[in-house]
């Protein structure tokens, strides 16, 4: 698939399955989001890949998180927060380990972490893989960061869902004039 395809027929799952990528697929996945452009070649990127029995550490973090964080929360409240974690069999939570006090602003850093997010999203497009970019709350409560031994200080640019496509998103149709500032 070229890469103007896989942009333009791009569209998020609306429900994955398994089976997700193999290690070979996934590898190449990861690295596509390595490649991403980066000011000052800092790499920011950090990866962590939660599959199988691995993806019940980010459920019971998450579930921990709902009954911490809202404590009117039902235990059905607690059992659908942490079961966001199996919506699909291969997670990578996308991280930027920004580096502070150098001439590189932090935002550049975790804007190249965006940038490898796409990457990998547009390379699992292109081996028939279906995707999913969440943040939500367990994207920034410190909690759940180190729960999968992240930094605190670490910033979750998104957990890339990856399986099989049950259920197909619409692709984005965009009229460039709508985001054109004239001057």
């Amino acid at each position: 698939m070229d890469v103007h395809t896989a942009i333009s027929s791009r569209a998020s799952a609306v429900k994955l399955t398994a089976p997700g990528p193999e290690a070979q697929q996934l590898e190449a996945i990861l690295m596509a989001g390595a490649r991403a452009p980066d000011h000052g070649r800092l790499s920011p990127w950090r990866f962590v890949v939660l599959e199988g029995e691995k993806r019940n550490i980010l459920a019971n973090s998450m579930a921990e998180m709902r009954r911490r964080l809202t404590p009117a929360a039902t235990d059905e409240d607690v059992q659908r927060e942490g079961a966001k974690a199996m919506r699909a069999p291969t997670i990578v939570a996308v991280v930027a380990r920004t580096k502070t006090g150098g001439k590189i602003p932090e935002i550049e850093q975790v804007v190249a972490v965006g940038a490898g997010m796409q990457n990998m999203i547009l390379t699992a497009h292109a081996l028939g893989f279906g995707t999913m970019w969440k943040t939500g709350q367990a994207a920034y409560e410190e909690t759940v960061k180190t729960s999968l031994g992240l930094d605190a200080t670490d910033h979750v640019v998104g957990y890339l869902y990856l399986g099989t496509t049950a259920v197909q998103g619409t692709p984005r149709v965009a009229n460039l004039a709508d985001y054109l500032i004239p001057i």
